[in-house]
């Protein structure tokens, strides 16, 4: 991984900048997102209108000049699927999609219901707060006139 010096170009970076080179090959900048505030729009900082190369990373590098390093990528290679597998996995899409449609229409009925007896029983409940408080009220009336007796 040998890295190779593109443009001479010897930016100073500012601090809570990003430095990158855009598609166009010229150096553009834009402020980092720092917590729950979002970062800023690119800006053009130098135009140098590098050519980039497929397969090579680009970066800004500390005396601020373009560079380049070709990309390492690692990993399994990824093996060739059997088109019989394929072939098995849409016969079963088929079966599913048609037991999920008729139980639709049953968990529809099912809801409706269970909705209709939650809102009947938080009025009962409201009720019974209600005369408590009244009943509360009253002790307090009876207890004040004895005392003034």
């Amino acid at each position: 991984m040998a890295v190779k010096k593109v443009a001479t170009v010897g930016i100073k970076k500012e601090k809570g900048y990003l430095y990158f080179v855009d598609k166009q090959g010229d150096i553009s900048c834009a402020k980092m997102a720092r917590g729950a505030k979002k970062g800023g729009k690119p800006k053009k900082v130098a135009k140098v209108g590098v050519k980039k190369v497929a397969g090579y990373l680009y970066f800004i590098d500390k005396k601020g000049d373009i560079s380049c390093a070709q990309m390492v990528r690692g990993g399994k290679k990824k093996k060739a699927t059997k088109k019989k597998a394929a072939k098995k996995k849409v016969v079963k899409k088929k079966a599913t999609k048609k037991k999920a449609a008729k139980k639709k229409v049953v968990k529809k009925k099912a809801t409706k219901k269970k909705a209709a007896k939650k809102k009947t029983t938080k009025k009962k409940v409201t009720k019974k707060k209600v005369t408590k408080k009244k009943a509360a009220k009253k002790k307090v009336v009876k207890k004040k006139a004895k005392k003034r007796k």
